[in-house]
Order: structure tokens, then sequence, then C-alpha cells
């Protein structure tokens, strides 16, 4: 063979191989993606469960101590803040850990829900 065919040759098997190569990687990338969104179990996760409920519990105490004057609407928003603060904190966690908290996460979390509990309990004079 000519020295021309065979650089052809060798150049035409090189863009085969890469359209496979490139080909097979976005197979692979497509595969993750999709693996990297949280199943369902992921997202009701008991750890992930606990800490929403807490959390959604908190918000519903804050509103009744706010609507039976308890708490002025200033107090009640920035505990609202607080809650939506650890609330954001627990679905970073989720993101970094494919949809779900350790329990190491879920006792941190708690931690911060109890002190704003407290801090309900104190605004709020019980």
């Amino acid at each position: 063979m000519k020295s021309t065919t065979r650089v052809t040759l060798t150049f035409t098997a090189m863009m085969v191989l890469t359209g496979l190569l490139s080909s097979t990687a976005s197979a692979q990338t497509a595969a993750s993606g999709a693996a990297a969104t949280p199943s369902k179990w992921a997202q009701e996760h008991p750890n992930r469960a606990e800490v929403v409920k807490r959390v959604d519990n908190q918000d519903k105490r804050i509103a009744k101590e706010e609507r039976e004057g308890e708490l002025t609407k200033g107090q009640a928003k920035k505990l609202r803040a607080n809650d939506k603060q650890i609330h954001r904190e627990e679905k970073a966690m989720a993101r970094q850990d494919g949809g779900h908290i350790t329990g190491s996460e879920k006792k941190a979390l708690n931690t911060q829900l109890n002190e704003n509990s407290r801090a309900i309990n104190k605004a709020s004079g019980n």
C-alpha cells in the first residue's frame, strides 16, 4: 500500500473510533444524569421525612402563635427565616448524597430545629 492510502485509512479508522467513543460517552452521561435524579425512595427517606415534617410543624406553630397574638409579625418572620434556612440546608445535603441525608446530618439539622423551637417558645412566652 502507498503511504498516503495508509494515512487515509488510519485517519478514517481514528474518526470511526472517535465517533464510537463519543457516542458511548454520551450514552454514559445520559445514564448518569438519570441516576443523579433522586428516586422517590431518596426523596421520602426517613431521615429527610423527619426533618421536613419538623420544619412544617414549626411553621404551623409560628403561624398559630402569630394568629393568637403571642408573636409579632417581626418575630414570626425571623423564626420562619430560620426554618427556611434549615430546609435549604437539608435540600443541599440531600443533593450531595444522592437524595438522602445521613444520620449525622439529620442530627445536625435536628439540633438547629431544637434551637429554633426554643426560640419560638421564648418569643411567645411559653
